[in-house]
């Protein structure tokens, strides 16, 4: 391949001024001209000039809002390199690529999010040699990268948490996660989707295979934390974490000094130290890491504004009661379908879904003892002296490169913040029949999830089948360890019982916030008792199943499953069977085939604590 500075005109129709100058280089040197050496000096001259332009022009540095990244750290001729280009000021619609013979090839993308919004492609085609990566919007050029394959793209390595590397973060969390709308995507843990390379942008970034057997299953509240450790690891950020408490009822969490990690700053950082520092942060981190005090600034997540430009993938939710969501895609509103935001969580056995956010999914409230809401990572920087620090609240109010520190969901009731989340996700306000219709499907698939879940348990019985899992005492029945930890579902109970309340209660909502829908002029109480009428009718037309003790199918209509709302207040027990965990009445026929019963004393602790699923208020620690 030819070096950058050598470029023989090219007759290439995408390049108008290398045909021009190559008709000037064919009229002097296969015309005769020769013989007239003054118009042929000036014929070089202009041609020099413009083979430097075209040089100059073909290396770029990156200085607007939109970057381009580059696997993996180190591309070989010929195989597999990875492009995403990431802007936080607007779509792009173009991704190209120039040789150094000045030869243009579009490539094939993917395009996610907005904001931050991104293209994604791939290409095996590369020779060895430099490359000019470009991305452009409306045919402009934005952003511009260069790829040297055979060598080493250091310059492609950030140094530090900024725009960029916090945009790529959440253009990377929407590639890993992203799937068609209507697609379930759960797994048995994150390790299947760190290691699918078609998911992770990132997988062997360093060349090491170093996704290989790489253990990582974290629950829930591991799970945000292991995704920015993993993203920081390959590509050389520093990572910070706090050991806290998990407060008390009247106040939050508090938290020590962040312990930093700048090790993966230093160079390629070879799987097992980041294994070793993976079991450390895992280790530390827990429910109470996420629900610090909104105001409270020695913590790891400090709380965001309310909006479409700041809640970005990869935006962490922490519920008042420890559980934990990270959201993963947009899906805007258009004439024929509801807007969608989707994010993802992880369960005390491991496994990991994408779902929904919506009332149901999340729970809120302005409470003494957690802060609750929208978070994101508290940046780390590195001062002067070479030393790593976090920001304060006071630094993040007005940061070019960060999202802003804001009390604003300090300041909402519950109903008011779902509110303005829902005017987030449809500002084009929605049919009522939509959102019941949306409220539907989210509900199933929570009912889907925990038809898995106790599918576990069940399978954790038969591999034991003389064993009984020890109940904890009291709040602790939430966030335990060992195979209660694994195979209850106190916590996936209690937001089945709100979300099966918040479909009952759309009627209601409508009268309440009729701003929230699209009702042509309709009366409010008149559409409440249309949609309690459609409301009716629709959980008669659909139904789950679930497999039975002896292995048959039983099959329970929503109507069913929703008129046993109060069974589930004591049906979270994994030792009891199946048929009991899904509402099964005495001496039916389908309990019949139960053959595991909770102990008397389990079920007399579930009794006790039935108030808090009823009243859907957990207990503080």
């Amino acid at each position: 391949m030819n070096s950058l500075f050598d470029h023989t005109p090219q007759m290439d129709g995408n390049r108008p001024e290398n045909n021009r100058y190559a008709a000037l280089w064919y009229r002097y040197f296969y015309s005769g001209s020769l013989a007239h050496p003054l118009p042929l000096l000036a014929c070089l001259l202009a041609w020099f000039s413009i083979s430097v332009a075209i040089a100059e022009d073909f290396s770029c540095n990156e200085t607007g809002k939109t970057h381009i990244w580059i696997s993996p750290l180190h591309p070989k001729p010929h195989e597999q390199i990875k492009i995403m280009a990431v802007s936080t000021d607007g779509p792009l619609s173009e991704l190209t690529f120039i040789n150094s013979q000045g030869r243009f090839s579009a490539l094939q993308a993917r395009r996610r999010g907005g904001p931050p919004w991104s293209l994604m492609a791939t290409w095996e085609g590369f020779s060895a040699g430099e490359y000019r990566l470009e991305a452009k919007r409306e045919s402009k050029l934005i952003a511009c990268q260069l790829l040297t394959i055979g060598n080493a793209n250091e310059k492609n390595k950030p140094k530090s948490w900024n725009l960029a590397t916090e945009a790529f973060y959440s253009a990377w969390i929407e590639e890993l996660f992203g799937a068609p709308s209507e697609e379930t995507l759960s797994f048995s843990s994150l390790e299947p989707v760190l290691r699918n390379s078609e998911r992770n942008f990132l997988h062997n970034h360093l060349g090491r295979n170093e996704d290989d057997h790489l253990p990582l299953t974290p629950d829930c509240a591991d799970l945000p934390y292991t995704l920015r450790a993993y993203f920081a690891w390959k590509i050389g950020l520093p990572i910070a974490y706090r050991a806290c408490g998990r407060g008390s009822a009247n106040t939050p969490p508090r938290c020590g000094s962040p312990s930093i990690l700048a090790e993966f700053t230093q160079g390629t950082i070879a799987q097992a130290n980041f294994k070793k520092f993976s079991r450390q942060l895992v280790n530390t981190v827990h429910s109470g890491s996420a629900r610090t005090g909104l105001e409270d600034e020695s913590t790891d997540l400090y709380p965001i504004p309310l909006s479409r430009e700041t809640l970005w993938p990869g935006t962490v939710f922490a519920d008042p009661y420890g559980h934990v969501l990270v959201l993963a895609e947009w899906l805007p509103q258009t004439n024929d379908r509801p807007g969608l935001l989707l994010a993802v969580d992880a369960q005390p056995d491991n496994s990991v879904a994408r779902k929904r956010v919506w009332e149901g999914t999340m729970l809120f409230a302005n409470n003494g003892n957690a802060g609750s809401g929208f978070k994101a990572f508290r940046p780390v920087i590195r001062l002067d002296s070479g030393k790593w620090r976090t920001l304060s609240n006071d630094e993040l109010l007005d940061h070019a490169d960060f999202i802003s520190f804001s009390l604003e969901q300090a300041q909402l009731t519950p109903d008011d913040f779902y509110a303005k989340l829902t005017q987030l996700i449809n500002p084009k306000g929605l049919d009522p029949k939509q959102a019941y219709e949306a409220m539907l499907t989210a509900l199933l698939e929570q009912i889907e999830t925990r038809i898995t879940s106790i599918n576990n348990g069940e399978a954790y019985f038969r591999k034991n089948p003389r064993s009984v899992i020890t109940m904890p005492n009291g709040a602790a029945i939430f966030q335990t360890v060992g195979p209660w930890e694994d195979y209850s579902t106190p916590s996936r109970d209690m937001r089945l019982i709100i979300a099966i309340n918040v479909l009952n209660d759309l009627p209601e909502k409508i009268v309440r916030h009729p701003e929230l829908f699209v009702m042509n002029d309709q009366h409010p109480v008149a559409t409440k008792a249309e949609i309690e009428q459609h409301h009716a009718k629709r959980i008669h037309e659909h139904s789950i199943r679930y497999t039975r003790s002896d292995g048959s199918v039983w099959e329970l209509s929503l109507a069913e499953v929703l008129a046993r709302k109060s069974a589930y207040e004591i049906a979270y027990n994994p030792n009891d069977c199946v048929e009991i965990r899904w509402g099964a009445k005495p001496d039916s026929d389908e309990l019949s085939t139960c053959l595991r019963q909770a102990p008397t004393e389990q079920r007399a602790k579930m009794e006790r604590y039935r108030i808090w699923f009823r009243e859907a208020r957990r207990p503080t620690p």
